[in-house]
């Protein structure tokens, strides 16, 4: 019952997010931080801060410098973000463009924002430094934040390559 309750306040919060309906924040509404809205929106089951998501992601999830839907962009800890930050990828536009969806992010304290713009400015093209969108001064902001890469819902492959599945055998058979 909660998690019902939990996922309609969460698709409210984002439906209204689309219509750019940006509701003053009430101290009856929950308060989201970005582990737990990482979490339940991509279904990848990590807790803990989120400077410990990138080292908890290995060898239990696909990681990785290239973006793909659904994945989680980890952020390392930097200047005041001392905990680092979770993003959720809800598009790509290009190879160095993405849309994340996130919580608990610069001036939408405790709140969910959806779609928001980040672009890869590392030197390689490989997502190590972001610049994010920042709405009140509709651009990307000013600082550059370095990340750890992505993490992928799909299980980390074996150091073989090959995955091997298992079922427990049916009682009465060998």
């Amino acid at each position: 019952m909660m998690k019902r309750l939990t996922a309609a306040v969460v698709a409210a919060t984002l439906g209204f997010s689309a219509l750019g309906y940006a509701p003053v924040a009430k101290a009856d509404e929950p308060y989201w931080q970005c582990v737990t809205f990482a979490r339940m929106f991509s279904g990848i089951n990590i807790f803990g801060d989120a400077l410990t998501w990138w080292r908890q992601a290995q060898g239990k999830f696909r990681t990785g410098d290239r973006p793909e839907t659904g994945s989680v962009l980890a952020f390392q800890p930097s200047g005041r973000m001392t905990r680092g930050h979770v993003a959720v990828v809800s598009e790509i536009l290009t190879d160095r463009v993405i849309r994340v969806t996130h919580a608990n992010w610069g001036g939408s304290r405790g709140r969910v924002e959806e779609n928001v713009t980040v672009v890869d400015v590392s030197h390689d093209g490989d997502w190590t430094a972001v610049k994010v969108w920042y709405n009140p001064i509709h651009d990307l902001g000013t600082s550059v934040y370095p990340t750890y890469g992505f993490i992928h819902k799909a299980p980390a492959l074996p150091s073989d390559g090959v995955l091997m599945a298992s079922a427990p055998a049916a009682d009465g058979q060998p």
